[in-house]
């Protein structure tokens, strides 16, 4: 007899749990059978990380999973008081997602300091058109959020000759990649000295909104901004605004408030503004690697050891050691 229940939320495409043969029970649910099949549970893997369904659907009160693994790095989607209360361990796709998310705030730098989308337009009008482009080498990135996203962000960037300001919860010195980690109440001094800005933070009461009008208004005329996160670290309206205005030179968005971008927003037409369909750490075979994860942690759940990517659920990350 199976030893545990695996209860999967979202199935299409399914992750590949081979490894489970004969060890677990692996059912499946969508967001309206999951109520039901939670209090079945001992295990449930959020595979469907873009749902609000674990949070909707949670029990405040009888049986329900001992562990939630959501295939993410954010955990925003999952949590809600009851969950947070209670014994429920969480964990989260720490060390998947990384450095292909650093690869592409990269690319877009490099993008955007070279004028590659201007080059490409000019070249669809057939326009021969001479310009000058920005140096990335010894430009200066704000970098917000100093947990693994943020760091491999800031030490690819480091790598290019930017000069980086690592920006976390609190101030923490001898940092062996970046010398100083900032304070979060350090982001006001440093935006007016950035020539990027890349937010990776995590979604908390705290960040929510982070990078409003004020935020803006605050950066130079020739800052690009840059969001990985997720799409509430952002007031949209507010940045359409800067963009609009001239306030700031450029941005790109990975991330938004509402996902999938719907077809009648505003957003597909703001000038200097690049986005993409929050899809910065999905490289080929993203989906084996967070099924092994996955399947990596089980061995220890299985073996009573401690979970790996343990998220601090008041916080709402895993805090970095």
């Amino acid at each position: 007899m199976p030893k545990s229940t695996v209860l999967v939320l979202g199935s299409d495409p399914p992750p590949n749990l081979d490894r489970l043969a004969g060890r677990a029970q692996v059912i499946y649910a969508d967001a309206s059978s999951l109520a039901d099949r939670l209090p079945t549970a001992d295990v449930l893997l959020a595979w469907d990380f873009t749902s609000d369904a674990v949070r909707e659907a949670w029990p405040e009160k009888g049986p329900r999973p001992g562990w939630v693994h959501t295939a993410s790095a954010g955990v925003d989607r999952l949590l809600c008081p009851a969950l947070i209360a209670d014994d429920t361990l969480v964990t989260n796709a720490r060390g998947v997602f990384e450095q292909p998310i650093a690869e592409y705030v990269a690319g877009l730098v490099i993008a955007m300091a070279k004028d590659f989308y201007g080059s490409w337009e000019l070249q669809r009008q057939r326009r021969w058109q001479h310009r000058e482009t920005l140096r990335v080498a010894g430009s200066r990135a704000v970098v917000v959020g100093s947990g693994p996203i943020g760091r491999a962000i800031g030490t690819t960037l480091l790598a290019l000759g930017v000069k980086v300001d690592l920006v976390g919860r609190r101030a923490r010195e001898d940092d062996p990649d970046f010398g100083f980690v900032h304070p979060g109440d350090a982001l006001n001094d440093l935006l007016p000295q950035a020539d990027w800005v890349v937010c990776a933070a995590p979604l908390t009461d705290a960040t929510r909104g982070l990078f409003g009008k004020e935020a803006f208004a605050r950066m130079p005329a020739g800052a690009r901004f840059i969001n990985i996160g997720r799409g509430s670290l952002v007031v949209e309206k507010d940045l359409v605004a800067a963009l609009r205005g001239r306030r700031i030179a450029a941005a790109a968005l990975d991330v938004f408030e509402e996902e999938p971008l719907s077809t009648d927003s505003s957003l597909w037409d703001v000038p200097h503004l690049i986005v993409s369909p929050h899809m910065s750490g999905d490289t080929l075979g993203w989906r084996d690697a967070l099924a092994e994860q996955f399947q990596d942690n089980f061995d220890q759940w299985s073996a009573g050891e401690p979970l790996r990517n343990l998220v601090d659920k008041r916080l709402g990350y895993v805090p970095v050691q």
